[in-house]
C-alpha cells in the first residue's frame, strides 16, 4: 500500500502499487520503479552466508577482550567499528569457504578438530542432530551441511546452519520444517582461530 504525503508522484510518497510499482525517496527526493522480485530468495549460498551471518553475529558478545581488540587496527584503517571489521572479513572468508575466526589476524596455528559423531533422529516434519566431538573438539563452532536424498558434499549451497558448540563441545541442532523424504546431513567443526576439521561422515533420518 502507497502512503501518500501530497499527490502521488509530485510530492512526496512511500510503499508498493499493485505488486507493480515502488515509491520510495533517495538523497531528499520521491521516486518510482517497477516492483523487482529476486529470482530465488532462498538459494543455497544464500542460506550459507545467512548462517554465518547470524553465527558470528551472535557471538561477538561474549568474545574475549583481547580478541575484541585485535580487529582495533583493522577497523580503523576502513574507518568502521570493530564489529563490521570482525563481520565483513569473516563472512569475506566464508565465501571462499574458509572458517572464521575470533581474532584478526586468524592465527590457523590450532590442530584440526576431530571430525563430529552425530546422532540424526526423525520426528514430525523435523529432523534433531545430536552432535559429539572427539578428542580434540571444534571449541567454537559447526557447520551443518543437508541434503535430500543423498549425502551432500559440504558447500556453500547445501549449508543450512551454523551453530555454536558447548563447554562441553556438544551441541543440538532441531532442522525444521521439513518434507517427507530420507535427509542427509554432514558436520564440519572449527576452531576459534580459522581452523576447520574434516567432514564427518554422512548421517541420514527419515521424515515421513
Amino acid at each position: 500500500m502507497v502512503k501518500v504525503q501530497g499527490p502521488a508522484m509530485s510530492m512526496e510518497a512511500s510503499g508498493s502499487l499493485a505488486g507493480t510499482l515502488v515509491f520510495s525517496k533517495w538523497k531528499g527526493r520521491p521516486y518510482v520503479r517497477g516492483l523487482v522480485m529476486p529470482s530465488n530468495p532462498k538459494s543455497g549460498k544464500q542460506t550459507g552466508m545467512r548462517s554465518m551471518f547470524k553465527f558470528l553475529s551472535q557471538e561477538w558478545a561474549g568474545l574475549a577482550v583481547a580478541h575484541g581488540s585485535s580487529w582495533l587496527a583493522l577497523a580503523a584503517a576502513g574507518n568502521y567499528s570493530t564489529f563490521n571489521a570482525y563481520m565483513s572479513t569473516n563472512q569475506t572468508a566464508w565465501r571462499s569457504f574458509v572458517t572464521p575466526s575470533q581474532a584478526y589476524p586468524a592465527a590457523q596455528t590450532s590442530g584440526a578438530p576431530s571430525a563430529l559423531t552425530a546422532v540424526a533422529t526423525a520426528g514430525i516434519r523435523q529432523i534433531t542432530l545430536e552432535m559429539t566431538h572427539g578428542a580434540t573438539p571444534a571449541d567454537w563452532g559447526v557447520a551443518i551441511f543437508r541434503q535430500l536424498g543423498g549425502a551432500p558434499t559440504p558447500s556453500l549451497d547445501n549449508c543450512v546452519a551454523i551453530i555454536p558448540v558447548d563447554g562441553s563441545g556438544d551441541a543440538t541442532y532441531i532442522d525444521t520444517p521439513l518434507e517427507a523424504g530420507t535427509w542427509h546431513y554432514k558436520l564440519i567443526g572449527f576452531n576459534d582461530d580459522g581452523v576447520q576439521g574434516a567432514a564427518s561422515i554422512d548421517y541420514s533420518a527419515i521424515v515421513a
